[in-house]
């Protein structure tokens, strides 16, 4: 069976360079939506709060009582729906309507929409869904957005910065007049985190770099992480193939002369994606033969196991991807072990 290996050094080394980045542990978030990036959501959760972190983020409000007990602050990205009230949970406003389908006393953070143009309050909504959520008797606790393309060297960045900023003055100014204080303000994400010289919100939402990746240009001097997630697969058989022998579906490789071949237990149905005829090494430099099954692949040998990957950025390359994609793709039924 394949499995996944967790490296909570990795990770706490990711979570520290963040934290030093941004001014303490306290202005991180770990950010913990899609099985925490397919690495495990209660596994990355637990060494989460065992490094000393009080903010997580996550999608769901599914996700979010699993992970309760663990964080004092939990924001839900993409929920309204939610059975039972929780003073931990802070519900993600993304238009005007969510703000009718939630009880009183429920803890909101508005989104505003500065340049994605994704989800969020147009800029022009802003001071109407304050006075909404006030008049609704919703805690209006904080304001956000997200930035499209702070991992690239555009203008984007600089003015979504400015937008959100002014904004910030304004929400400062209703949120007087109607007697609501300490609201949060947070709109980087792990590249915007990095962008800023000199951090001064109230706290990042830290996703991708907290697992070790984060791409970007040289010019914007990101700092090297560790990824956190290695995948393995243990044999299923060992043959002979002899010379001109094909294997697997199509046969679409042929052996160039006898050879001792071994299927290990990892396919796309695990996660790991048919190659489409390109040729990919694995992390031990065992080449797979022919095509991924959905519950095997073939490679040279008879090692017991292999690492697929140790850092995934080669295969999401391969892919013509980002590391994101493989790394939640990652079947929810691996297991995985912290080491």
């Amino acid at each position: 069976m394949s499995y996944i290996k967790l490296s909570k050094e990795n990770l706490f080394y990711n979570l520290q360079t963040c934290a030093n980045h941004a001014g303490g542990k306290e202005k991180i978030a770990i950010v913990l939506k899609d099985n925490a990036y397919g690495h495990g959501l209660l596994q990355i959760a637990t060494l989460a709060n065992e490094f000393g972190l009080k903010k997580a983020v996550v999608q769901t409000y599914q996700e979010a009582v699993v992970v309760e007990h663990l964080f004092d602050f939990i924001l839900i990205l993409a929920d309204t729906q939610i059975d039972t009230f929780s003073h931990t949970f802070h519900i993600a406003i993304n238009c005007l309507e969510d703000l009718s389908k939630l009880p009183m006393n429920t803890n909101v953070h508005i989104k505003i929409d500065t340049g994605m143009h994704r989800n969020g309050i147009a800029p022009e909504e802003l001071e109407m869904a304050l006075l909404t959520a006030f008049e609704k008797k919703l805690n209006i606790c904080g304001v956000f957005t997200h930035h499209k393309s702070a991992d690239e060297f555009t203008s984007d960045f600089f003015y979504q910065n400015t937008v959100f900023k002014g904004l910030k003055e304004d929400v400062k100014k209703i949120c007087e007049k109607l007697d609501v204080p300490n609201i949060l303000f947070h709109s980087c994400n792990s590249a915007a985190l990095f962008r800023h010289q000199n951090f001064d919100e109230d706290f990042a939402r830290v996703g991708i770099a907290s697992y070790g990746y984060l791409d970007g240009p040289e010019l914007l001097n990101f700092p090297k992480l560790k990824p956190v997630l290695s995948l393995y697969a243990k044999k299923i058989a060992t043959r002979i193939l002899k010379k001109g022998q094909r294997i697997g579906y199509g046969g679409t490789y042929t052996a160039p002369n006898d050879m001792e071949v071994s299927t290990y237990s990892i396919g796309y149905g695990d996660g790991f994606k048919r190659l489409g005829g390109k040729e990919y090494k694995t992390a031990d430099g065992k080449q797979v033969l022919g095509r991924v099954s959905m519950d095997s692949i073939a490679v040279e040998g008879s090692a017991d196991e292999i690492c697929i990957f140790e850092d995934v950025s080669k295969l999401a390359q391969l892919h013509n991807t980002i590391s994101y994609e493989i790394l939640t793709s990652q079947n929810l039924n691996i297991p995985r072990k912290i080491v």
